[in-house]
């Protein structure tokens, strides 16, 4: 039959009818395509990761800065609204170091160059130059000289073992090794022991791949010997002089006096410095032999107590400025709930060039921020804000993300629904997740929708699950991410999560783009995993109609704390009663909301509503 325009009308009316009213395809089948291969792209995040670590961008330098405006770009580009939250803080870089060793005669005094070494064919060689001098952000200025001690991991249980051998601290210079404990308590607890100054090195046992035949960076996976971990020796977080306010124009600040008496900031001067020097000045110290678990690798020298007889001078100087920090901040709005917000966050800046830490978490974060641009473009809307925000100045002491929260502290307080962060997105193979136990459930559901990297005939959860066939998730106690305002400062839940783990050219100028190429994530398919992972949890977090919150696994935790707590105190009259009953009332809080909200799903996917 010859169809006439009539008959032609009448069919596109109807056909345009038909899709006006059908209905949106389910928030599922967006969160699904987030996850498909459709629309993750490893070669992409290669890219980002590659234009991000360029150059070295330290927080407050010029590359940061062009960094931040990279980042600001391609979340524009995937239609999301952008802008900088810049704050003025306190940073420091080094004027002027030097560390000489006198040695017991005849040997003849060594002054060390304190630098690493580019190597064969580095393909950085020309920037490298741009990477600050080895120093420990906030470090205290001065001059010192004294005997050497050495100190093992500079733990409060070394100390107390160099006291049962009869070694006096007092007035001496203490070497110590990175590990165990962070950098800071190392510098505070030789202080404390009566110390004038202190030296960290990295040594071959722990990152150096323990001695021997071993090679190094840019054959192994190694530090090399001239391999130096920098980093911040500030025991707070945020920018030190506006503690509890934000660093924004002309406020008001904390002199440098009053700085140092909140007992955050070294009194005593500190350098990091190599592996090689380390084991330098280790040959200048006598003494009693140090306990096994204290030597070196298997082809160090035999490593002494002391003190001395190498005497150490030490000097350094420091440059404390007030400079310009840069978070970048992207926000897809919310089609329902707009004023409820669920926060992605990575921190920007870098020692070095940052490959590992923490640039392989912003490639990841880019890559989210175009998976959810892709979204929007086939018509997804979140139910609740979500905010992606690249922080600043982290290195520093967590500056740019504490600076945010305390200026967005009531704000945060009622709106915030989560804080999801990732850091080293990738640093091998594994994966790692912490949180606050109400997100434990989520992180094992999205481990087990997202294609395990190394495997793929099995899913994350499948390689994270240990012998009890639970995965082993971590909580958030410490301050080692930007996580730590928001669980610390306002109360909202939080979760972070990694591949890998610790690596040995931390915080190194070896933490480059080809490090991660030979040794991180060569496919980049461990950066799509995190980034699936992270998004997933996103996506459920803003677009379930009921948060799926399980606080039974919070008072499962608190009931666990709980008994521990009890055991430790058993001896005394404290009596813990009121607090089991409390947790038991959580408990019983936590099941009826549970069981309520089951109800409430069933009856919507079902179209009856429960009273």
């Amino acid at each position: 039959m010859l169809k006439t325009p009539t008959t032609i009308f009448l069919g596109l009316a109807t056909s345009f009818t038909f899709l006006l009213i059908s209905p949106p395809p389910p928030k599922s089948f967006y969160h699904s395509l987030y996850i498909s291969t459709s629309l993750s792209d490893n070669t992409s995040i290669s890219h980002h990761l590659h234009t991000l670590t360029r150059r070295p961008h330290v927080a407050g330098s010029e590359a940061n800065a062009e960094a931040a405006a990279y980042v600001l770009s391609i979340f524009t580009s995937s239609n999301i609204k952008s802008h900088i939250a810049s704050y003025e803080v306190s940073l420091t870089y080094p004027s002027s170091r030097s560390l000489t060793l006198i040695p017991p005669p005849p040997e003849t005094p060594t002054t060390f160059n304190l630098r690493q070494e580019i190597y064969d064919g580095d393909p950085y060689a020309d920037v490298a130059d741009e990477v600050q001098p080895t120093f420990h952000a906030y470090a205290k200025s001065g001059t010192v000289s004294g005997l050497v001690v050495y100190v093992n991991y500079g733990r409060i249980v070394d100390y107390l073992t160099l006291k049962e051998m009869g070694v006096n601290i007092s007035g001496t210079i203490v070497l110590a090794r990175y590990g165990e404990i962070y950098r800071g308590n190392i510098v505070k607890n030789a202080y404390e022991e009566g110390a004038i100054g202190a030296l960290l090195y990295t040594d071959r046992k722990d990152y150096g791949g323990g001695g021997g035949d071993t090679r190094w960076f840019p054959d192994e996976k190694w530090m090399p010997p001239s391999g130096v971990q920098v980093g911040t020796v500030y025991n707070g977080i945020g920018d030190p002089t506006t503690p509890g306010w934000a660093s924004t124009g002309d406020c008001e600040r904390l002199s440098e006096e009053e700085v140092e008496k909140g007992g955050d900031v070294p009194l005593i001067p500190s350098l990091p410095i190599s592996g090689a020097d380390g084991e330098t000045i280790l040959r200048s110290v006598g003494g009693d032999v140090a306990h096994e678990d204290w030597q070196g690798s298997i082809d160090a020298p035999t490593y002494r107590v002391g003190p001395g007889p190498g005497i150490i001078n030490l000097s350094y100087t420091g440059n404390q400025i007030i400079g310009t920090i840069q978070n970048v901040i992207g926000i897809i709005e919310g089609a329902e709930e707009p004023d409820r917000f669920i926060i992605l966050g990575n921190h920007r800046d870098a020692w070095t060039f940052g490959a590992v830490d923490p640039n392989s978490g912003t490639a990841a974060l880019l890559e989210v921020a175009e998976r959810l641009g892709k979204l929007q473009k086939k018509g997804w809307k979140p139910r609740r804000t979500i905010v992606l925000c690249n922080w600043d100045a982290e290195e520093y002491g967590l500056v740019g993300s504490t600076e945010w929260v305390e200026e967005n502290r009531e704000m945060l307080a009622s709106r915030a629904v989560a804080y999801l962060n990732v850091d080293c997105g990738v640093a091998g193979p594994v994966f790692h997740a912490s949180a606050t136990p109400q997100l434990d459930e989520l992180l094992k559901r999205a481990t087990q929708q997202v294609q395990d990297p190394e495997n793929s005939s099995q899913t994350i959860y499948d390689s994270w699950v240990d012998s009890s066939n639970s995965p082993p998730i971590g909580r958030l106690g410490d301050g080692g991410s930007d996580f730590a305002a928001f669980v610390q400062h306002v109360g909202i839940p939080a979760a972070a999560m990694f591949f890998g783990g610790g690596y040995p050219v931390y915080h190194s100028m070896y933490d480059d783009f080809v490090w991660m190429e030979k040794f991180g994530d060569p496919m980049f398919h461990r950066h799509v995993a995190v980034g699936s992972v992270w998004g997933l949890v996103a996506l459920w977090l803003a677009d379930e109609e009921f948060l799926p919150f399980n606080y039974l696994s919070y008072a499962k935790e608190l009931q666990k704390s709980t008994k521990d707590l009890k055991d430790e105190i058993s001896e005394t009259d404290i009596s813990l009663n009121p607090l089991f009953k409390s947790i038991d009332e959580l408990h019983k809080a936590a099941t009826t909301m549970n069981n309520q909200r089951k109800k409430e799903k069933v009856g919507h996917q079902c179209g009856i509503k429960i009273i």
